[in-house]
């Protein structure tokens, strides 16, 4: 296949907020694959808070690395259609997810490994689903949902449970699995409209946490205390959640969003964790694999039957996705955040 495609590259790392100038859009060749590869057109590609960390010279020690300057960005997931393959197993017109997002066209290895496995080349059944959903609920956004929920024991119902960012695209799923699995739930966001749809759509209690205090609108809420928390917020609000936990609570620690782009302000408070037993849990999503067919089993039917929301807020075009990774940053979106390539 010849002409040519666009692919996104980091220009600078980003002085405090991101900006859509620190992103450049290159004309490259369309690839052509070598034995045992594929060459896909994106059609979708995702946009994370996790993306942030990585638009820095070092990324978190243990994290996906940082993206190299002036290169094609990998280790973004994306979905697409296979329009040439030379791998077993896959055959043009399949359409596939990867870790090759942010760009027209990829050649993918499927015996390549991507973001600890979640982001390998794989074929995808679309029966009754929309593709874009392996971005989101049945992807690497609701495997870290259902893992977080999962790691400090929340799954099994009658318990009260706190969602921070809770519009977003892990928190909003969280809530909903929460919910479905027989749990109180309490969730914060940074808008009322976030909270009214939190409220109207989701159905579960909800506050607005730019307005009041943390610890006033979780006594309101919460008044006998909360038994776990799902963080993906950090700061403040983690130590709200230490104050309110009761004995033994957990925390689900999957994100510290508060912190990508200001100086870190852990919990002054931290000594409760020793005092009231607390588990304070850090995970992955990718380091739960094994939970993959047990979530997109679960989140599925949810699907199907409606009982789950997949909310999305979609860009268009390879162009847009700098503008939408800071739109979502400044919490100006709600649920999974895509760039709808074509």
């Amino acid at each position: 296949m010849s002409g040519t495609a666009r692919e996104l590259r980091v220009r600078r790392y980003p002085a405090g907020h991101v900006a859509a100038d620190d992103f450049e859009v290159v004309e490259v060749p369309v690839p052509r694959p070598g034995p045992g590869q594929v060459l896909v057109r994106n059609t979708w590609t995702s946009v994370d808070p996790g993306l942030r960390l990585r638009l820095r010279p070092d990324a978190p020690a243990g994290y996906f690395v940082a993206f190299p300057l002036g290169q094609a960005m990998d280790g973004i997931m994306a979905v697409g259609e296979v329009v040439e393959s030379r791998a077993e197993g896959f055959c043009r017109g399949d359409t596939v997810s990867h870790a090759q997002g942010w760009r027209d066209y990829a050649v993918v290895d499927p015996r390549a490994a991507q973001l600890g496995g979640v982001g390998t080349l794989t074929r995808l059944d679309l029966t009754d689903v929309e593709p874009q959903w392996h971005l989101g609920p049945l992807g690497g956004m609701g495997l870290t949902a259902y893992a977080g929920l999962h790691v400090v024991d929340a799954l099994k119902g009658g318990e009260t449970v706190w969602v921070s960012a809770a519009a977003g695209a892990v928190g909003s799923l969280a809530v909903q699995i929460a919910k479905l699995s027989g749990n109180r739930v309490v969730a914060s966001a940074g808008s009322d409209d976030k909270v009214d749809w939190l409220r109207e759509v989701l159905g579960v209690e909800a506050f607005n946490y730019r307005s009041g205090d943390l610890d006033g609108h979780l006594r309101a809420l919460a008044p006998d205390g909360i038994d776990a928390y799902f963080d993906s917020v950090g700061g403040d609000h983690l130590e709200a959640a230490l104050a309110h936990l009761s004995q033994g609570g957990r925390v689900a620690m999957c994100g510290s969003i508060s912190e990508y782009e200001s100086a870190p302000k852990g919990p002054r408070n931290l000594f409760l964790a020793v005092s009231k037993d607390l588990t304070l849990r850090g995970f992955r999503g990718s380091s739960n694999l094994h939970l993959l067919p047990d979530m997109q089993r679960e989140m599925s039917a949810w699907l199907r039957s409606g009982d789950l929301v997949a909310r999305e807020t979609v860009f268009e075009g390879l162009e847009s996705a700098p503008h939408a990774l800071a739109q979502m940053i400044a919490g100006h979106t709600t649920g999974k955040t895509l760039v709808r390539i074509g």
